[in-house]
This record gives C-alpha cells, sequence and structure tokens, in this order.
C-alpha cells in the first residue's frame, strides 16, 4: 500500500531532491535551468547551507514514497546564520562558484554575488523578526495544502525553540507566492529601498491555526 504524502523531518539523502526543487522554482517560482549556465548556484546559496548548518529546522513533504518533493528551511538567528555561512559554508562552495566581478556580467554572476555576500541577510528593519525561511515545492505538489502544512511544522518548531517572529524576503514578480504568503498570516514589511524584493513577517504564534 502506498501511503499517503507526509510532512517529516529532513534526511541527509534528502539532499539531492532538495537541490534539484531549488532549481526548479528558483526563478520567480518558475524552473531557473532555460535561463542560467549553471543553475547549481541557486541551491548553493538558497537551500543546501541551511541543512548544513541547522539541519534540525528543516522539513521536507514525503510524497509517500520516500521522495522530497517540497521543502521548507531556514535559521532561527538570522544574523548568527549569515555569520556561519561565511565562516563555514561558503568556503565549501568558492571554488565552483567563485565571487564574481563588480558589477556582475551574467544572471549567474548576479546569484553568486548574493552566496558571497552573506551579510545581505542581516536587515536593520527586521531585528524583530530574527528568523527567516525559504519555501518550495515542485509545481504538480502546489495548491494541495502542502505548502501549509509545511509552514504549520516550521513556525511550531521555531515557536517551540522561543523564537516570536519570522520573516522572508521574495521577488516581488512571483505574485503566485505572495497570495500562498497572504493566506498563512504574513504582511509586509517595510524595509528601506527593496528593489526587487519584498518582505513579508508574521509572528510564530498561533501556527496551529493554519
Amino acid at each position: 500500500m502506498t501511503a499517503s504524502p507526509a510532512v517529516r523531518p529532513y534526511r541527509s539523502e534528502d539532499g539531492p531532491a532538495l537541490d534539484d526543487i531549488c532549481v526548479r522554482t528558483a526563478h520567480n517560482g518558475q524552473d531557473s535551468r532555460p535561463h542560467y549556465v549553471d543553475p547549481g548556484v541557486f541551491p548553493a546559496t538558497f537551500a543546501a547551507p541551511y541543512v548544513h548548518l541547522e539541519p534540525e529546522l528543516a522539513f521536507v513533504l514525503d510524497d509517500g514514497q520516500g521522495q522530497a518533493v517540497g521543502y521548507i528551511l531556514g535559521t532561527a538567528d538570522t544574523g548568527r546564520f549569515a555569520e556561519a555561512f561565511r565562516t563555514e559554508w561558503l568556503p565549501l562552495v568558492a571554488d565552483r562558484y567563485p565571487a564574481p566581478p563588480e558589477p556582475p556580467r551574467t544572471p549567474d554572476e548576479e546569484i553568486a554575488r548574493l552566496l558571497h555576500r552573506p551579510e545581505r541577510m542581516v536587515v536593520p528593519e527586521l531585528a524583530a523578526y530574527p528568523a527567516h525561511l525559504h519555501i518550495d515545492l515542485l509545481p504538480e505538489w502546489q495548491g494541495g495544502g502542502h505548502g501549509r502544512r509545511l509552514m504549520r511544522t516550521f513556525l511550531e518548531a521555531l515557536h517551540g525553540r522561543g523564537v516570536p517572529a519570522v520573516h522572508l524576503a521574495m521577488g516581488t514578480a512571483n505574485t503566485r507566492a505572495r497570495a500562498f504568503y497572504g493566506r498563512v498570516g504574513f504582511r509586509e514589511l517595510d524595509v528601506p529601498g527593496p528593489g526587487a524584493t519584498t518582505y513579508l513577517g508574521r509572528a510564530t504564534e498561533e501556527a496551529d491555526r493554519l
């Protein structure tokens, strides 16, 4: 009998699946492969460092057969995470994705620039929202309530650690994601000069109401 899809903690063997999910959803929610020479720069920046540094805050949507088809991951303390990103994570990937010239010349170099600037995560206006997260599901697994279940699991984990609030940064062009975040209680946060990025946040309490 095939088991039902379920949210479970991340396991080390999920790493390749998380990388694939990240690549296939990184271009404003769409597949990044047609737009980047080496889209592996996305999971190196936005997925793999989280499961390397804080695997206890990584959860996946299991399709019922052991395969991860979505994930939510993040950190309880953005400032501490940015420091660990530079000292512990960046040395592991800098050879494959070196720091680009300024200004970056290609889409790949734009993302590599983010990889080499982890301090960008620390935004003073977000101090009341010390945690942050990333959530992605493969397109065929979106819209079925799975994202809500992942979000509930992550928020409850943060709340259990005494973390009061969480934020996320999303591409403003990703209107579908913005609608989802609104449905799960996130509101827009005022950050000066956000460019093409929108910042959203919410308290971690009352996650059981999602």
